[in-house]
C-alpha cells in the first residue's frame, strides 16, 4: 500500500504497518516513501459478516480470507496477506482490539505471506535465536523471563515468525518489546504487579515491556524447545526425533486450525522440512507441583552450550 505523504508507519514482525487504530506497543518509523506492507484500517463489516458466517463456527476460512467475531469487542478480516479490517462493537474496549490485531490478526497475515508463525517466545542467545514453544499455559513467557534475567535477549513473545533465507536458513523476526506473565510467575521473580497493565479480560496476566532486554533484527534459528507439562517430579530435556518433529511443529503452528482450511498444508510442510533440516527439536518437561523456571533455564542453557549430553 503506497500513500501520498511521509507518515509514520509501526514497524513488526518484519513488516512495515500503517494502521488507523494506535498500536502503542509497536515501534514507529518514519517512511519518506510512503510504503507500509500491512494496512490496518477500520471498516463496517456488520452486512460481509451476516454473509461468510457459519452457524456451525465463529471463524469463516478460505484462501487469503480468515474472518471471525469477538462478540461485544469487534468483527474482524484478514486478506491477502496484507490486509486487516476491524469493525469496533460502539463502547468496546481498545486495548481488546488491539490484542486480537497483534495476536490472531497478525498470525492470520503471516500464515497468509508463507512466514511460519510459531506459538512462542524467542531468546537470542550469542547471536542466535532459539524458540520455546508449547500450549497455552506450559510457562513459555515465563521460562523466557528467567532467561532475561541472565542477561538474554528477547526477539518475539507470543508469535514467532520464521522466514527462509534463500540457502532455506530459518530466520526469526523481532515482534515487538513486550512480554505476558502471570501473576505467580511475577510472584516467583519477585515483581510487583501494580506497575503493570493486566491483559484485557485476564485480570492477573499483565504486560510487561521489555525494551531494555530486546533486540530489533532478525537472527537464525538454532533450536527449537517445546515446553510441556509433566506428573513427574524432576525436569527433563529429550531430543525430538523423526516424524514427530513435524507433529510438534504442526501442533504449535499460532493458530494451526487456520493452515488446512487457508489450503496451506502443503506449503506447512514444505517449511516444516526445510525447518527440521536445519536446526535441532527439543522437549523440556516440567513438573506442574512447583516453579521450575530457573531448573529449565539450567537444562536450555545447557543444551545450547553444549555443556550437558542430552537424553535419547
Amino acid at each position: 500500500m503506497i500513500f501520498t505523504k511521509e507518515q509514520y508507519i509501526y514497524k513488526a514482525f518484519g513488516l512495515k504497518i500503517f494502521s488507523e487504530i494506535p498500536l502503542p506497543e509497536l515501534d514507529q518509523v518514519i517512511t519518506a516513501d510512503g510504503q507500509a506492507d500491512i494496512w490496518v484500517r477500520k471498516a463496517d463489516l456488520t452486512a460481509q459478516w451476516a454473509k461468510e458466517r457459519s452457524a456451525e463456527d465463529i471463524v469463516t476460512v478460505k484462501e487469503n480470507f480468515i474472518m471471525f467475531e469477538i462478540p461485544g469487542t469487534a468483527i474482524f478480516l484478514i486478506k491477502n496477506g496484507n490486509q486487516i479490517f476491524i469493525s469496533p462493537v460502539a463502547g468496546s474496549c481498545e486495548d481488546a482490539i488491539r490484542l486480537y490485531v497483534l495476536g490472531t490478526c497478525m498470525g492470520a497475515i503471516l500464515l497468509q505471506r508463507k512466514v511460519l508463525p510459531l506459538h512462542g517466545s524467542v531468546i537470542a542467545i550469542e547471536g542466535k535465536a532459539y524458540a520455546i514453544v508449547g500450549d497455552s499455559g506450559a510457562g513459555k513467557s515465563t521460562l523466557a523471563a528467567s532467561l532475561l534475567k541472565k542477561g538474554y535477549k528477547l526477539l518475539s513473545d507470543d508469535i514467532i515468525p520464521v522466514s527462509f533465507s534463500e540457502e532455506n536458513n530459518p530466520l526469526v523476526l523481532p515482534t515487538y518489546p513486550q512480554q505476558k506473565l502471570w501473576q505467580e510467575s511475577l510472584n516467583q521473580f519477585g515483581v510487583e504487579s501494580s506497575q503493570y497493565k493486566a491483559i484485557t479480560e485476564r485480570e492477573t496476566k499483565f504486560t510487561i515491556p521489555v525494551a531494555d532486554h530486546f533486540i530489533n533484527e532478525p537472527m537464525p534459528l538454532e533450536a527449537v524447545f517445546e515446553l510441556v507439562k509433566s506428573k513427574n517430579q524432576e525436569t527433563q530435556l529429550l531430543r525430538i526425533e523423526n516424524m514427530k518433529r513435524f507433529f510438534t511443529l504442526f501442533n504449535h503452528t499460532f493458530r494451526n486450525s487456520f493452515v488446512r482450511r487457508s489450503g496451506l498444508m502443503e506449503w506447512h510442510f514444505a517449511a516444516s522440512a526445510k525447518l527440521v533440516n536445519k536446526v535441532d527439536l527439543y522437549q523440556l518437561s516440567r513438573p506442574v507441583s512447583r516453579f521450575t523456571a530457573f531448573e529449565l533455564t539450567d537444562l536450555l542453557l545447557n543444551a545450547v552450550k553444549k555443556g550437558e549430553k542430552v537424553c535419547e
